[in-house]
């Protein structure tokens, strides 16, 4: 059991994931004089980098300016951190950041944030809900893997991409809105998501990666943004449970009524923000 660390003014270097799996540590000082290092909120923090490089389940990370981004595995096996609040001026969450903090349920992360690293939340299975803000574009390999918990995940439209395995065991997942600027979704990305029900998928995604929904046994709804023919143009990896549901494609109005009305086919359209299917 490692309570407290105290840095010593004469250290000039710290490895990576120096303290991982310290879950007892409670305090971070810094001794004064130290060229290199500070700490403040029991953080410890590369003073010229602006990098938060470990913290504890006490850690309040500053709000001065101080800490511009969270280093690698920062929080890494913290489990006993219940929640975090990441201040404005943070734009970088680094890889492995929170892994593994088993214990945290809330985490807000600020518009200032612009990417969030490999497995940056793997395995906080805790965690129910995220926003991604409007400033982050890529969501990275593993990202919130193993977030067990999570039932809700809001998903900016600035986002592009969205990486191998990022929401990869999301097993309590129900529905999940791909927004309109993401043109792939990666290898397994929401493999073992096995409550997702429901999924928008934008006429802006162009591929779909392998075993991308593998695993998605309670899939029953694809609503598509674009026409038939354009989601047989998409690249779909095998194995995936995408095949298994219905998919719906866009209609502004109904397809049913009216001059040049169809007789088959499955279309829909939002009702105050729902996906709603056009009835025949």
């Amino acid at each position: 059991r490692l309570p407290s660390i105290t840095v010593p003014s004469s250290v000039t270097s710290i490895g990576l994931s120096a303290f991982v799996g310290c879950r007892s540590l409670t305090s971070i000082t810094v001794e004064s004089g130290n060229k290199v290092y500070h700490s403040a909120g029991n953080c410890l923090i590369e003073t010229e980098s602006e990098t938060l490089i470990a913290g504890c389940s006490n850690s309040m990370i500053p709000t001065d300016g101080s800490v511009t981004s969270i280093g690698y595995s920062a929080f890494e096996a913290c489990t006993s951190l219940k929640s975090i609040i990441i201040p404005d001026n943070v734009t970088s969450i680094g890889g492995f950041a929170f892994r593994y903090c088993t214990a945290l349920a809330s985490v807000t992360i600020p518009n200032s944030v612009t990417s969030i690293g490999l497995g940056a939340f793997e395995g906080c299975s805790s965690l129910t809900n995220i926003t991604i803000p409007s400033s982050v574009t890529s969501i990275g390999l593993w990202a919130f893997e193993g977030c067990s918990s999570l039932t809700n995940v809001t998903i900016s439209s600035s986002v592009t991409s969205i990486g191998t395995r990022a929401f990869s065991g999301c097993s309590s997942l129900t529905n999940v809105v791909i927004p309109s600027g993401v043109t792939s979704i990666g290898l397994s990305a929401f493999e073992g998501c096995f409550s997702l029900t429901n999924v928008v998928i934008p006429s802006s995604v162009t591929s779909i990666g392998t075993r991308a929904f593998s695993g998605c046994s309670s899939l029953t709804n694809v609503y598509y943004g674009g026409t038939a023919e354009q989601w047989n143009e998409i690249s779909i990896g095998s194995s995936n449970s995408l095949a298994d549901a219905t998919c719906y494609y866009y209609s502004e109005t109904n397809p049913f009524e009216g001059a040049g009305a169809v007789t088959e086919g499955n279309y829909w359209h939002y009702v105050d923000g729902v996906p709603t299917v056009w009835a025949k």
